[in-house]
């Protein structure tokens, strides 16, 4: 533990380092476009590595690019404590989803060691590779594989949407050895916290610096493909019709409904992307392609939510006469925070002095996964307006710093 009194957060030099991350983007400021293993996502993880080396930490890089930076314990055979996040960001992005998870993580360390703090446990700094699902459409991929989630096999069989295979990516960004090594042995870690903006309302609208993470929501995601009857749009009559937009708008319709019949706040589900073919404006469309995200903190209610939308399904398809085929592209069951972590996370609040509320995570994390292996837990901090995932997101130099305050205090419980 260490005294609170001298432990130094400086805000402004977290804001003014995310603001440098954030010029490392495809799209104009201040969108961040910064997609896996592209030249901008390698220069803006150098920048990173340049924090880390700073530091003097001890730097090694996985087969597919995760960053582990360690500040040794005083018994190295230990396992270590882990914080971190991801700096990977979808098209027209913010500045602060998992990049302050990174760089409040360097910033904890850096605080414990201008006190002076040895840590008996090592303390690892992780950068994940390829938590966005924007270049293979799988989310966490990094963590996935490092958790068994994935298979090596699975990883390879991926493609992006200009057919390149994730292994021809990763050799591409420099990245080699085999997808197995990628793996975590259980116990890896004597427990991780990651720290992260809320990408929700909650926090702001209390007035509480500091959430603590109870439960993260999982989603279930399918790719649906509306097949129908494509032809003229004048020459095709109405009671000829078999339009795959039109049975896919009632499929998208049917996606809301079924989220709002659980009844429960924390049910959502979304249809986030339509392809039209042909996309004629003079042609009635023969094939529909789409997506299903619907996540819960409950298991059990989220698979109902999926039930209930795939009956719609079978009703548009039998109504509308058209064919609707669904894959499941991800079913993650939902994770539980370690409850012990958890209770470090409410202690260091209290010895920060920051007011903190317990709530769960609707968004998912690489802390999805990480339960799998270790003892894992979650710091949030307001977002203005709860917005995520946007350029006008926003979190408080205030805000960073408690949350950067609460991870330090914790990250010297557990590593003492």
């Amino acid at each position: 533990m260490v005294d609170d009194a001298r432990l130094a957060i400086d805000g402004a030099r977290i804001e003014a380092e995310l603001a440098h991350l954030a010029t490392f983007t495809e799209a104009p400021p201040p969108a961040v476009t910064r997609v896996l293993w592209t030249p901008i996502d390698l220069a803006g993880r150098a920048f990173v590595r340049s924090l880390l080396e700073a530091e003097g930490l001890a730097i090694r890089t996985d087969a597919i690019g995760t960053i582990f930076a360690r500040w040794e314990g005083t018994i190295a055979a230990l396992a270590p404590v882990g914080s971190g996040s991801h700096v990977d960001a979808i098209p027209n992005a913010g500045r602060y989803d998992g990049c302050y998870g990174v760089i409040g993580a360097i910033e904890a360390v850096r605080a414990l060691r201008r006190t002076g703090f040895v840590p008996r446990r090592p303390i690892e700094v992780v950068i994940f590779a390829s938590e966005e699902p924007t270049r293979f459409g799988v989310g966490c991929v990094g963590s996935r594989l490092m958790t068994g989630a994935l298979s090596p096999d699975a990883a390879r069989q991926l493609r992006d949407a200009d057919g390149v295979s994730f292994e021809a990516a990763r050799a591409g960004a420099g990245h080699a050895g085999d997808l197995e090594s990628v793996r975590l042995a259980p116990g890896a870690y004597a427990g991780f916290v990651e720290l992260h903006i809320e990408q929700g309302p909650v926090l702001e609208r209390l007035g509480i610096p500091v959430g603590i993470v109870t439960a993260i929501a999982a989603p279930t995601t399918l790719r649906v493909t509306v097949h129908g009857e494509g032809g003229h749009a004048g020459a095709l009559l109405m009671p000829d019709r078999r339009d795959a937009l039109a049975a896919a708008a009632e499929v998208v319709l049917a996606v809301e409904a079924a989220a709002r019949a659980s009844g429960a706040a924390d049910t959502v589900a979304t249809v986030g992307q339509l392809a039209v073919f042909p996309g004629a404006v003079n042609g009635v469309p023969s094939r529909v392609d789409l997506s299903v995200d619907a996540r819960d903190v409950d298991g059990a209610r989220r698979d109902a939510t999926v039930a209930r939308i795939r009956d719609a399904m079978r009703g548009v398809a039998a109504r509308r006469q058209v064919g609707i085929d669904v894959e499941v592209v991800t079913d993650d069951p939902p994770a539980t925070m370690d409850p012990t972590l958890v209770e470090v996370l409410a202690m260091a609040a209290g010895e920060a002095g920051v007011v903190s509320h317990r709530l769960p995570s609707r968004a998912y994390h690489d802390s999805l996964f990480m339960p799998r292996v270790c003892p894992t837990a979650m710091v949030f901090v307001p977002c203005r307006g709860g917005v995520s995932h946007r350029p006008d997101e926003f979190a408080s130099e205030a805000d960073m710093a408690a949350g950067v305050r609460v991870l330090a205090h914790a990250l010297a419980r557990l590593a003492s």
